[in-house]
């Protein structure tokens, strides 16, 4: 199974980790480590997704690859 891209990083304007699904426009939530920004994006991808269906919004496949892992 294919899910989405998550990217995590640190913050120094916010002093916290932020976590952000590429494909779900908007999706991202903030985190004091790593793995609680993980845990609060993955609470959000569900709302997102809930919320999409609920409204009749299209849901995107995932496709987002970061640079490193595109071969040419």
């Amino acid at each position: 199974m294919t899910d989405y891209h998550i990217n995590i990083f640190y913050s120094e304007e916010d002093d916290g980790y932020i976590a952000d699904i590429p494909d779900l426009a908007h999706c991202s939530a903030f985190g004091a480590s790593p793995e609680n920004a993980l845990h609060e994006v993955l609470k959000a991808k569900a709302a997102w997704l809930q919320s999409a269906r609920e409204n009749g919004k299209p849901i995107p496949k995932p496709k987002f690859r970061p640079v490193i892992y595109q071969v040419a």
